[in-house]
C-alpha cells in the first residue's frame, strides 16, 4: 500500500472530488485517479464511490483510517528526525454541538499552543460520532457509546445534564389551574433527529404535538428560549446564571437527563493524539459531572433521548 496512494485517498475524501484533491496534492486529476485505481487494484476492492462528494466504501473506510494514521506518524517521525519543513498534522475530531459550546472549549485553548498540529472538528451527535471512527473520518470522538470501535480505546468522561427550561413569560402564558398546558406551549428542537423534548412530552402523556420550532445551533437554541419562542432541554453548563437571575425558569423541578459521555480514540502510539486525549480528559474532569459508584448523580428520567 503505497504511501502516495493512501495520501491520494485521504485527499479525495477530504476535498470531495478528484479535481479538488489534485489541487491539494499539486498533481493532475488523472494522476489522482491513477493512484486510487492502483490502490484499489492492490486490495482487489472498490474503495471510493465516485459521486459528489466522493465517499468511501466499507473497505475504503478501513484504508482511510490507515491513511490518516500514516499521516500523523509520518509528521511525527519527520519532526523527530529534523528532516524537511515542519508540517502541521491534522487531528480530525468528532464532537457534539452542546459539548463544543460548553465543556470542550478549554481543549480549543490548549490547541492554540500546538504549533505542530491543527484541529479539524466534525460536529456530530454523540450517539452517532463513533460511526465516524469506523469510517476513518476522525481519530477521536466524544460519544455516548461505551463500546470501543475496533482499533480504538475508550474512557469515560463524565455526565452532561440537560434541564427543561423556558422564559418566565412563556411559562406564565401557559400556566393555569395549577399546571402547565404542555400540549399548547410551543417547543423547540435542535433538528429532525432531536427527540429529547418529545420524550418529555410523552412522559407527560401529551398525545397532541404542540407548535414546534427548529433551531440547529446550541447558542441559537438558548437565545430562542430566552426570547420566548418555545421551551427546550438545555445543558446545565450552558445555563450559567440564567436560572438565578430569573431570565429562565425550570419547567419540571425533578426532570433532567444525565447523558454519559465517553472519549474514543485510535489505539495509536502518537504524541499528538496522546496530547489531545489529555486535553479532553482534563476539560471533562473540570466541568462534567462525575459518575457516582451507584450510577448517575441525582434523579434522571430514563426515557429521554440525547440531543445532537
Amino acid at each position: 500500500m503505497n504511501v502516495e496512494h493512501l495520501r491520494a485517498l485521504a485527499a479525495v475524501i477530504d476535498e470531495g472530488t478528484f479535481e479538488a484533491a489534485a489541487d491539494l496534492l499539486r498533481i493532475t486529476p488523472s494522476a489522482v485517479s491513477q493512484r486510487i485505481k492502483a490502490l484499489e487494484t492492490s486490495v482487489g476492492q472498490v474503495l471510493v464511490r465516485r459521486r459528489v462528494p466522493c465517499a468511501t466504501t466499507d473497505a475504503g473506510a478501513l484504508l482511510l483510517r490507515m491513511a490518516r494514521q500514516v499521516q500523523v506518524l509520518e509528521a511525527e517521525t519527520s519532526a523527530a528526525l529534523g528532516t524537511g519543513p515542519a508540517a502541521r498534522a491534522h487531528l480530525p475530531v468528532a464532537v457534539n454541538a452542546d459539548s463544543l459550546a460548553t465543556w470542550f472549549l478549554p481543549v480549543l485553548g490548549d490547541a492554540a499552543g500546538w504549533e505542530d498540529s491543527a484541529l479539524n472538528l466534525h460536529l456530530e451527535d454523540q450517539g452517532f460520532s463513533s460511526q465516524l471512527l469506523r469510517e476513518g473520518e476522525v481519530m477521536g470522538a466524544v460519544t455516548s457509546d461505551p463500546v470501543p470501535v475496533s482499533g480504538c480505546r475508550v474512557e469515560p468522561l463524565g455526565l452532561m445534564r440537560y434541564i427543561p427550561v423556558a422564559a418566565p413569560g412563556l411559562r406564565h402564558r401557559f400556566w393555569g389551574s395549577g399546571r402547565l398546558d404542555w400540549a399548547a406551549m410551543p417547543v423547540l428542537k435542535f433538528n429532525s433527529k432531536d427527540t429529547l423534548q418529545q420524550q418529555l412530552l410523552t412522559h407527560k402523556d401529551v398525545s397532541r404535538q404542540p407548535p414546534t420550532h427548529t433551531i440547529p445551533s446550541s447558542q441559537g437554541f438558548l437565545a430562542a428560549i430566552k426570547a420566548g419562542l418555545g421551551w427546550g432541554m438545555i445543558p446545565e453548563l450552558q445555563l450559567a446564571d440564567e436560572l438565578e437571575l430569573d431570565s429562565l425558569v425550570r419547567l419540571d423541578e425533578d426532570g433532567h437527563e444525565d447523558v454519559a459521555l465517553y472519549w474514543q480514540a485510535w489505539t495509536l502510539d502518537s504524541e499528538r493524539l496522546n496530547r489531545l486525549t489529555a486535553a479532553v480528559r482534563s476539560a471533562a474532569r473540570e466541568r462534567l459531572r462525575a459518575v457516582d459508584a451507584d450510577g448517575p448523580s441525582g434523579p434522571s428520567r430514563a426515557g429521554y433521548t440525547r440531543r445532537k
